[in-house]
């Protein structure tokens, strides 16, 4: 959600910002740029479902913005989410004795902390309730005919501030705080915050569309109503804050005294599940970091062949002095040799770093302390944007040639990543001395022994879900 203003913050949807510094907070559930093609690994039901690793990251990120919605209405602010049109999908929850994914059906609509059952159905004709008017009649006069209601709300009508004009169904809430300072919630229909006539149609320097000024106009109208609404808001309280000495002990009801030791004790739970939640996030992150040979480059990918070739057995690290710099020198038993890695987005390794890896085994050999030529190995990672089974022949062919003659070994990093995943989860030992002596025997292009009882993927097809629950909402942020 994006407006033409310098007065307004916008954020992503994975960001892990507080709100609790904002004034007012405009929430949009759009998760396009978040899940992006959905991260899918497969559709369940007709409907698609996500990556583990993309299921992981919308579940953790839904529960920040219902924690700092909560937050934020609790402490007073006001909160408006504008309902984009609703997406359905399944997100992955673990794996069960099988190793088969058990998935959960969810929606872009799970970030708020409330639950909504909703109809996906669209329109215009919306009409603004009379106990309402005091409060929203400035705004909804000046943006209804840039709304469209994409839900109707089901058994919402207690909370109900906008209504399809036949039928009367719910297409928009207001919800007032009864607990901490009285903040606000509004579930408004939607506006279209990316119409195209917002943009210019070319680039700026930085690569932007630049905002038109009918954009600039939108968004101050926009800002000027909301921010009324706010002030309207506000001044409509009439609760006094509670003064300091009547939260004193002597004024203090029993029932205060049990529930504040139950929330003392509840707090004290969350942080220690909070810690071990970041460790094991931290641990997930490591775990997993192998899978780096088959999609990173520059410096993350010599990172992680580095780690692949110490899983193989050889000492393996960067060398860097003041006139040299090589990306891997490792060595075993069975000799010392000298790498160089490169990722390429979409073409094959060229020759170029071929020639980088040669003058580098040259200046490794001048080296005082360095008695016998290393062997040369040059890792890359072409197409590694493409899933490695459709990639084309990683290395151009007069690549090929030129080190089958120098003998000088290629190495597809996903290739690396296989023997290397077998070795480190089956302690495969004889199979690691197997891969070194390859690697240092081979000129050209590498071609590692098979791998011995290769790990059954996971099944791609979810066998079950539960039945489907009545959603909570789920979104993209932007803040004032």
């Amino acid at each position: 959600m994006l407006l033409a203003s310098d007065v307004v913050e916008s954020v992503e949807f994975a960001s892990k910002v507080s709100l609790l510094d904002y004034d007012i907070i405009l929430f949009r559930p759009d998760l396009t740029d978040f899940i992006g093609l959905y991260g899918t690994v497969s559709r369940y039901k007709g409907k698609p479902c996500l990556s583990e690793v993309k299921s992981f990251e919308l579940r953790e990120a839904c529960e920040h913005w219902r924690r700092e919605i909560k937050e934020a209405i609790e402490i007073g602010k006001t909160v408006i989410v504008h309902l984009c049109e609703p997406e359905e999908f399944y997100v992955q929850t673990g794996r069960n004795r099988t190793s088969i994914s058990a998935v959960e059906w969810f929606t872009n609509y799970h970030s708020l902390p409330i639950e909504l059952d909703w109809t996906a159905a669209q329109g215009r004709e919306v009409v603004l309730r009379a106990e309402h008017r005091q409060i929203l009649s400035t705004y909804w006069d000046r943006f209804c005919s840039w709304s469209i209601y994409q839900v109707t709300l089901i058994d919402a009508e207690n909370n109900a501030c906008l209504v399809t004009r036949n039928g009367g169904k719910s297409v928009g809430l207001h919800f007032r705080a009864t607990f901490g300072e009285g903040g606000n919630l509004f579930l408004l229909p939607d506006i279209n915050f990316d119409d195209d006539a917002w943009f210019e149609e070319d680039q700026n320097e930085e690569g932007y569309l630049p905002f038109t000024k009918a954009a600039e106009q939108f968004a101050a109208s926009y800002i000027t109503e909301i921010v009324a609404l706010d002030h309207s808001l506000k001044l409509g309280l009439e609760r006094t804050a509670e003064p300091e000495w009547a939260k004193g002990p002597s004024y203090a009801m029993t029932a205060e005294r049990r529930v504040h030791g139950e929330l003392l004790l509840a707090e004290e739970a969350l942080e220690r599940a909070q810690r071990k939640k970041e460790e094991l996030k931290t641990e997930l992150i490591e775990v997993g970091m192998l899978r780096g040979l088959l999609y990173e480059t520059g410096k993350p990918l010599e990172a992680v062949v580095l780690k692949a070739l110490q899983i193989l057995g050889f000492e393996a690290e960067n060398f860097e002095d003041e006139s040299n710099e090589f990306d891997a020198v490792f060595m075993s038993s069975e000799g010392r040799l000298l790498g160089e890695v490169e990722g390429k987005d979409n073409k094959p390794i060229n020759i170029t770093k071929l020639r980088q890896l040669t003058m580098n085994i040259e200046e490794d050999f001048e080296r005082d302390e360095v008695e016998t030529r290393a062997k040369g190995v040059l890792f890359g990672n072409a197409y590694r944007l493409t899933e490695p089974a459709e990639r084309d022949t990683p290395f151009t062919e007069k690549c090929i040639a030129s080190a089958s003659a120098q003998s000088i070994a290629l190495v597809h990093t996903p290739e690396l990543f296989n023997v290397a995943r077998h070795v480190l989860e089956r302690d495969d030992n004889a199979f690691a001395t197997l891969c070194r002596e390859v690697l240092i025997g081979s000129s050209g292009l590498v071609v590692f022994p098979a791998v011995p009882h290769p790990p059954t993927p996971p099944n791609p097809s979810p066998p079950s879900a539960p039945a489907r629950p009545a959603p909570a909402c789920s979104g993209r942020a932007t803040d004032r």
